[in-house]
């Protein structure tokens, strides 16, 4: 995982969830000699039966994405439009900034862990 760019909290929440779900409940199966993974941490099979599970993901992406990419491209685009005479540095500078928060939007959209859900 790239440690560059600073990961959304729900990619953090869902790791951890990958984690529990797999490793900690193998681990446990054996330490208890139990078969029954429902019984062990039936919390990280059940939520992801939510029928609504889907959509909030989804949702969860959009906000995101609006928050820490749409907004800071509007910013830079108002900036672009409404500065006059602006010095070619900080032209460089906004457009390398522009660059960043496209990368920022692809890589929420890589650990939304969207690929289980479609």
């Amino acid at each position: 995982m790239p440690t560059l760019l600073l990961r959304p909290n729900d990619e953090k929440i869902t790791a951890l969830g990958r984690y529990m779900g797999y490793t900690l409940a193998e681990k446990l199966m054996a330490a208890t000699d139990s078969p029954d993974i429902e019984g062990i941490i039936g919390w990280e099979t059940a939520h992801r039966s939510d029928p609504h599970r889907k959509r909030h993901k989804f949702e969860q992406l959009v906000i995101d994405q609006l928050t820490f990419v749409i907004s800071g491209l509007i910013s830079l685009i108002a900036f672009w439009i409404l500065v006059t005479q602006t010095p070619p540095s900080l032209m460089l500078l906004s457009i390398f900034e522009a660059l960043l928060l496209v990368v920022l939007g692809v890589e929420i959209v890589v650990y939304a862990d969207l690929a289980k859900l479609i």
